[in-house]
């Protein structure tokens, strides 16, 4: 079994070059923000990260969560794990300081959800769904709600979920049947949520609840769906947990991958009705929620990014221990590590580069987010936020669907041993799967790509930064400049196609949404690529150069333009011819 180490280098490099550290730094509120900041920061995370939550992630794997009798136990040292993270400081560091948060900003926060997911995702998970709880109450509670949760939501002495599925609704929310009945200064909540994440646990004092329901006299569909805070356990006047409200954990899910992580099946309403606080107006719940959603969609995000990473150290440290066969060529002699046999370097090499990119794009939204949020513009705040929203569903789409081909090549490193559990690397597939479904399946972000981020508005967003794209033309040269050039204009030809056919053929847009998804991930992570081989070329002339690390980048980069990027003429070939090819079976075909 390897050894998780977060990749500090490489890091830093993406915070600075594509978050935009300097820019963000200069940002109200963000003056103490610099690179001796994030390396400090960044450094003791990983310590944290190896020391404490990798030893933990095969126990959490094969050992899982534990129902019994509607009590969840957590993996055995998982429960210290989370008292050391809380106690460090490590749940509050994005949170506003009002509420004893460290405020930092979010291309510094990102990162660690990074080594965190990397080091044990099934642990991650309960922190995350914390932090957009966080966001979701900052944005729309009430002020005593606020004053209410949010100190012990930050300090992590609480955690939270977010209550939307049910068992006939799946992901669409209009067909939610949770009830809310006013009485007094609360509402009684009934009804069935599954699929919540850390819904049940024994590792924090209480649990905050985020639960969609309808009120009795609610419009039908998503516009009849409000929001209400519903704790594990009810508030004694002191604030303290007390008695145990109306919510049961009927069960678990017996899951493929995360089996640290509990997946509970929750109950509201099995006596008098749950108590739950209503968030901000009434059958606005969907709206608010949302708010949630698109934190935790990069969240996802950089699950994938998180577990392509793990993948690859875990393969990497394989080759280069593997001994089998000799070098192309050599008909005796020593046998030599696999890591020499060009084929599992290009394996590797695709793996790494991927990631690679995948990370650029993160961290590159996470510096639009915070601009998005703290500009002193208004009109820059705006267009910031044009930008984040355009890139959230790629993050969170293409980045997880490209971590499961990673983890999959990881499995393939090691050969017929990758098939087998006892080495880890099957465990980062089974992991990864599920971060293509969570928070709206690659689907939906799809559709929402072209529809609430392309179509809506003609393309403007999307049209911008394919101009930014092209600035950098220039910059590159030989095969590398024709591979680019030939994908940002295919980018450019598959956006005008759906801004000409969305209105008008909705559903040839949707049946190529996917393919223009991967398409704009496959296209925004060259182009970030791209920068990073000039950046590390010009670093490279600068005295006292980490020559190895600038080399490699330049090398990962140019494997990336001339190997990956030639996937974009494809996939824009895919978006504008192929939609009838879909459509043309009739559902009653198949």
């Amino acid at each position: 079994m390897s050894t998780y180490t977060a990749p500090l280098k490489d890091m830093q490099f993406a915070i600075t070059a594509f978050a935009g550290l300097d820019g963000v730094a200069a940002l109200p509120g963000c003056e103490e923000v610099n690179a001796e900041l994030v390396e400090a920061v960044l450094t003791e995370a990983g310590k944290f990260a190896q020391g404490v939550l990798d030893p933990l992630n095969r126990v959490g794997d094969t050992q899982g969560a534990r129902w019994q009798d509607g009590v969840v136990s957590a993996p055995d040292g998982f429960k210290e794990a989370y008292r050391q993270f809380t106690e460090a400081g490590w749940n509050s560091l994005g949170a506003a300081t009002e509420y004893g948060g460290q405020g930092l900003p979010h291309c510094l926060s990102m990162p660690l959800q990074e080594m965190w997911n990397s080091a044990n995702m099934a642990f991650c998970l309960c922190p995350m769904l914390t932090t957009g709880v966080q966001e979701a109450l900052s944005h729309h509670g009430s002020k005593a709600l606020r004053d209410t949760y949010l100190p012990k939501l930050v300090s992590g002495e609480w955690t939270g979920t977010m209550n939307l599925t049910e068992p006939q609704a799946g992901s669409d929310l209009s067909a939610v049947r949770a009830s809310a009945t006013p009485e007094g200064d609360h509402y009684r909540i009934k009804g069935t949520k599954i699929f919540i994440t850390w819904g049940e646990h024994d590792m924090a004092a209480n649990i905050v609840h985020l639960v969609l329901a309808r009120l009795p006299d609610a419009p039908e569909g998503v516009k009849g769906i409000s929001l209400f805070v519903v704790p594990k356990f009810l508030l004694n006047a002191d604030g303290s947990p007390g008695a145990r409200n109306d919510i049961r954990c009927v069960s678990i899910e017996h899951k493929m991958g995360i089996h640290g992580s509990p997946t509970c099946v929750l109950a509201y309403g099995d006596g008098p009705g749950a108590i739950g606080y209503l968030v901000g107006e009434p059958n606005r719940g969907l709206e608010y929620m949302f708010t949630m959603m698109n934190h935790a969609r990069l969240g996802v995000g950089m699950e994938g990014i998180a577990l392509a990473e793990r993948a690859y150290q875990h393969a990497l440290e394989y080759a280069r221990t593997r001994v089998q066969g000799r070098a192309i060529g050599q008909k005796s002699g020593d046998r030599v590590t696999i890591i020499h046999h060009p084929d599992v370097r290009r394996m590797l090499l695709t793996m790494k580069a991927q990631t690679e990119a995948m990370r650029a794009l993160g961290y590159y939204a996470a510096g639009e987010l915070d601009r998005a949020k703290r500009h002193p513009d208004t009109a820059e705040r705006a267009r910031h936020q044009a930008l984040l929203d355009l890139l959230t569903p790629v993050v969170k789409g293409w980045c997880t669907e490209v971590a499961v081909e990673i983890a999959s090549l990881g499995v393939q490193v090691h050969g017929g041993m990758g098939f087998i559990e006892e080495t880890g690397a099957a465990q980062y597939l089974r992991d990864a799967r599920i971060s293509t479904i969570y928070e709206g399946t690659t689907g939906i972000q799809a559709n929402d790509l072209i529809g609430r981020k392309v179509g809506a508005e003609k393309g403007v967003t999307a049209f911008a930064l394919i101009a930014e794209m092209r600035k950098l033309d220039g910059g590159l040269a030989g095969s590398q400049r024709a591979a680019f050039t030939t994908a940002v204009t295919a980018l450019e030809r598959a956006t005008q196609w759906l801004v000409d056919h969305y209105r008008a053929k909705p559903e040839a847009a949707a049946a190529v949404a996917v393919p223009y998804l991967k398409l704009f991930g496959t296209v925004a992570g060259g182009w970030l690529m791209a920068r990073a081989s000039l950046l590390a070329a010009k670093q490279l002339k600068e005295p006292g150069a980490d020559q190895a690390f600038l080399e490699a980048k330049q090398a990962t980069a140019r494997f990336y333009l001339e190997h990956l990027l030639a996937q974009a003429a494809a996939y824009a070939d895919t978006v504008t011819e192929g939609a009838d090819a879909v459509l043309a079976l009739d559902p009653e075909a198949f």
